[in-house]
């Protein structure tokens, strides 16, 4: 495996590092700037926008990754109902099979299929868009939803990659470079990632990206999600420059009750107990999913825009544009991009 903090020291001396930083503080500052200030140029989302309010869609391609549970399925069924052709891909097929019969039931005209994926293994995502690609003239918007949380213990990917780095961004990463070709094939391509309020209290440690020396669960995840967004934000500042066509856009949940708690730290942990006993608080997978499916669909979502709820912490209530963490204005996307194609090994046209 690529050594990262060997990549990170021979670079060069200890001033060229602090003028690194420097012109990615003030990259990222200005990136963060320019976004804000387009956003305050495009109309809000309504606060009471709900699925109901999704435009026809019929016509349209969705692929959504880990869509057998949580909010994936409800984006797949809204989607449905809306009369996208939808793609599931995850790791289980019976898990899948029971998510399109669940989607029949209720919109028994769904054009709804299963695609098996395990994003922590490269070839597994290879595999998917070697298949979509035979199958598929184009893919109008890819949502990249799938996600693990807090493992209790470091696990590694089958590319020997942290397991939550490599789960919630890297294989996201590249699945999207991999099917941008048929993405941009598309009238209206987007690409909507699903970062996290984590994010906030992320930092990427580009010396330990992989977690190697100290591995904690949450600023692990945390890490994860904010490499999701300063992706996310870099993805349209490429598009843009190279005219790739593509709306990259942002979204977070909020707090929603999904499995996320169960497959991750457990119901039985410390962070569980609490999750439990605060559930009230937060909101369903249904209304978790708002924010992505207005990223996906809603004619005003703004390409580098970030959705989310905007109630207390974020954790709930109306759907607006989510508050920039001041952690993707810090982080070094150009350097996190390059660390991205060498760990995947896609290079982005």
């Amino acid at each position: 495996m690529w050594n990262l903090s060997t990549h990170s020291t021979n670079k060069a001396s200890r001033p060229y590092r602090v003028l690194q930083m420097a012109r990615a503080l003030i990259a990222g500052v200005a990136l963060a700037g320019a976004l804000a200030a387009e956003a305050t140029n495009r109309a809000a989302p309504k606060p009471d926008w709900s699925a109901s309010d999704i435009p026809s869609q019929q016509g349209r391609i969705v692929l959504i990754t880990g869509g057998t549970s949580g909010m994936g399925y409800e984006d797949a069924l809204a989607l449905s109902r809306a009369g996208a052709e939808v793609i599931i891909a995850a790791r289980n097929p019976e898990r899948g099979q029971e998510a399109i019969a669940s989607i029949q039931q209720a919109v028994p005209d769904a054009r709804v299929r299963f695609e098996a994926v395990d994003l922590a293994d490269l070839a597994s995502v290879r595999s998917l868009a070697s298949r979509l690609q035979t199958r598929l003239s184009r893919l109008d918007v890819l949502i990249n939803n799938a996600a693990i949380m807090a493992l209790p213990t470091r696990g590694t990917s089958a590319d020997g990659y942290e397991l939550q780095l490599a789960t919630n961004y890297l294989g996201h990463f590249a699945l999207t470079g991999l099917l941008l070709p048929m993405l941009r094939e598309s009238e209206d391509p987007r690409v909507v990632s699903l970062s996290s309020i984590a994010s906030a209290r992320g930092r990427l440690n580009f010396a330990d990206l992989q977690a190697e020396r100290d591995y904690n669960p949450y600023a692990t995840y945390a890490q994860s999600k904010l490499a999701v967004l300063t992706w996310a934000l870099e993805l349209q500042r490429r598009s843009d420059a190279a005219g790739w066509g593509i709306r990259s856009i942002a979204a977070h949940p909020g707090v929603a009750v999904t499995e996320l708690i169960a497959r991750g730290p457990g119901l039985n942990s410390e962070f569980g107990k609490q999750w439990a006993q605060d559930r009230d608080e937060y909101h369903s997978a249904a209304q978790g999913a708002l924010s992505t499916l207005y990223a996906a669909t809603a004619p005003d979502a703004l390409g580098g825009g970030y959705y989310g709820p905007t109630g207390e912490d974020e954790k709930r209530g109306p759907l607006g544009f989510a508050r920039m963490p001041q952690a993707a204005a810090d982080s070094d996307a150009a350097e996190l991009w390059q660390v991205s194609e060498r760990l995947t090994g896609v290079i982005y046209p």
